[in-house]
């Protein structure tokens, strides 16, 4: 029915932010758009989110430098959250977000009456997996499907091929896997009463388990892939930065980046390796090749499980898994953000909310969005009273750090993690 050729056109880059800070580094480091979630029925309970202000804040600054934001509403509600809801979205109708993301078909009710004029996105979480799914939830008035983790390139396609092409889709690009379909995960629930379908995940497929014979209780029996043991739910990380031509020519139509638990490094260094590999793409799949090997020394200093290609190229084996760790892969540490900066005297500083120690004299990096980094030193740190200190140990405060190179606003500053090259600050 609606069969049309596929015409190549950009993606977007959609980004996640955790917080008002992540979210102007993930604008200033190249997102088209960016997911964020209020301070209820978001299905990242743990996230920081976002206050009532901290939200109008962060459309505002979006909406300034040509970017959208989307608000996740997609838990599964119950009775008792009805009328919560409906408050929640009187006050988004009043922010002006550019669409919510919702998977419960009450939600998307009360949404549509209350926020008539606000694009509603299809969560993942709904298990968009055929495209009859997708013209159902179009014919209800849905701008938006992000389609299950659990698809194929090619069934996105036809997925593509049997929509409206008015209907957008959407795909995660990069990001943590789950073991359960969809995310419709019980684990959680099971062990610790904590509700992963109502943002409470207490990610139990990263544990180590054992197996117990229900005959000799509290004998445990290790489960062994090698001398480490066994995660035996623990799946690599998605990693598509080798595959934007197949993803464009599936018809996607934004790239999704997980991880609204992430820090502004982990997202900076995500949108900028990919807002660059996806605009070489787009000028010539030659220029895209020709940075492929920046991408991925690029992508590789943020933190990561084991990288595999999910279920785009047919369902996962056990070289999906990640037997020995439930451990993240982490080469830089995150120092701060530059909020504001000065030249005095031909001296450059940089104020920043540090969030790890670090000290002067350290040689540390300028993480810039144009995709340079460049190597500066620390000259001195000052407190925002002016009293000069020797490191900043305290994670959250305000310090004005002096160095030896010139900063800008929204640039970041990072340094190696000592154990993954041997030393650390220097």
């Amino acid at each position: 029915m609606f069969r049309k050729a596929v015409i190549m056109k950009k993606p977007e880059l959609l980004i996640p932010a955790s917080s008002l800070e992540v979210l102007k580094t993930a604008v200033r480091f190249g997102a088209d758009a960016v997911y964020i979630g209020g301070e209820a029925f978001s299905l990242r309970a743990k996230a920081k989110n976002f206050s009532k202000e901290e939200m109008r804040e962060g459309i505002a600054f979006a909406h300034r430098f040509g970017a959208k934001v989307h608000v996740t509403a997609n838990i599964l509600a119950h009775n008792q959250d009805i009328e919560e809801a409906s408050d929640y979205f009187r006050e988004l109708g009043e922010m002006k977000p550019d669409a919510l993301i919702i998977s419960d078909p009450g939600m998307f009710l009360l949404a549509r009456q209350i926020c008539p004029g606000i694009d509603i996105h299809i969560s993942t979480q709904a298990n968009n997996t055929n495209y009859k799914t997708c013209q159902f939830w179009y014919a209800q008035g849905a701008k938006r499907v992000v389609c299950a983790r659990e698809l194929s390139l090619r069934e996105i396609g036809e997925i593509r091929a049997n929509v409206p092409g008015d209907m957008e889709i959407e795909c995660f690009i990069h990001g943590s896997m789950c073991i359960c379909y969809s995310g419709r995960c019980l684990l959680s629930s099971f062990f610790t009463g904590r509700d992963a379908n109502r943002g409470a995940c207490t990610h139990p497929c990263r544990w180590k388990y054992a197996v117990v014979e229900e005959t000799r209780p509290g004998e445990y029996f290790p489960v062994y892939e090698n001398d480490r043991g066994t995660f035996i739910f623990n799946s690599r990380d998605l990693c598509m930065i080798e595959h934007i031509p197949e993803m464009v020519a599936a018809g996607i139509d934004s790239f999704k980046i997980e991880g609204r638990m992430k820090t502004a490094l982990y997202v900076a260094t995500v949108a900028r390796t990919y807002r660059r590999a996806v605009d070489d793409y787009m000028e010539s799949e030659e220029k895209y090749r020709a940075g492929m090997d920046w991408y991925r020394a690029e992508i590789g200093k943020c933190t990561y499980r084991q990288f595999s290609t999910g279920f785009y190229f047919g369902r996962p084996d056990e070289n999906s898994q990640i037997y020995d760790s439930g451990t993240y892969v982490s080469e830089y540490t995150y120092l701060g953000l530059i909020e504001e900066t000065r030249e005095i005297d031909g001296r450059f500083f940089a104020r920043i909310r540090q969030k790890n120690k670090f000290c002067v004299g350290d040689g540390i990096e300028i993480m810039k969005p144009d995709g340079s980094n460049v190597e500066t030193r620390v000259l001195s740190l000052a407190t925002e009273e002016g009293v000069l200190v020797d490191s900043a140990p305290h994670a959250g405060q305000v310090l004005w750090v002096e160095l030896d190179r010139r900063a800008m606003d929204y640039d970041l500053l990072r340094c190696v993690v000592q154990s993954a090259h041997g030393s650390g600050p220097q």
